[in-house]
């Protein structure tokens, strides 16, 4: 919960169980050829993202993107190694930039995350389908506007975001 309000004297009891029951996000976004659209791609899953995932997600995104992709990406070791290394070895449509370490002001889907646990922290889903929906409707939401969208991509650049002396992000823009 963000924020509520109650009458003074009365704080508000939230009711739920503490069932560990979780969901997991991958997503990427995307900027269009020219510079007219901007796109959110997700999966959702009911377990810990593995790399199997992460594979399976890279290769619908091949699929439906024709031209190379940049992936902007953490130094999560799970990026890094093993399926996904040899995934991304193979497929040379796919390009590979990484964020500094500890560095997730730079990164533009962090904003997406963000909006998202916004929209989805004062509901009070009762089970796991009730919070799948809601995350795939807060999701939907910002897929569907450009402004929320870009501002991610705003927010990155704001911070300098830069590879090799250059503005990674303002450059994907234009070149893509």
């Amino acid at each position: 919960m963000q924020r509520t309000w109650a009458p003074v004297g009365q704080p508000p009891v939230l009711r739920h169980s503490y069932r560990r029951q979780r969901l997991s996000v991958i997503g990427g976004l995307s900027v269009s050829e020219v510079r007219q659209r901007l796109g959110l791609y997700f999966e959702i899953y009911p377990w810990n993202v593995t790399a199997t995932q992460i594979v399976q997600y890279f290769t619908q995104l091949l699929r439906h993107l024709r031209r190379p992709v940049v992936v902007l990406w953490d130094l999560c070791q799970i990026h890094r190694g093993g399926k996904v290394a040899e995934f991304c070895r193979r497929h040379r449509r796919l390009h590979l930039e990484w964020f500094p370490a500890y560095a997730p002001e730079l990164n533009p889907e962090e904003y997406v995350w963000t909006q998202t646990k916004r929209t989805v922290s004062n509901a009070c889903a009762e089970n796991l389908d009730q919070l799948l929906d809601l995350v795939v409707e807060a999701l939907g939401e910002v897929k569907q506007s450009p402004s929320l969208l870009s501002a991610g991509l705003a927010q990155a650049v704001k911070r300098k975001l830069v590879w090799d002396g250059r503005p990674y992000i303002h450059d994907l823009c234009d070149s893509q």
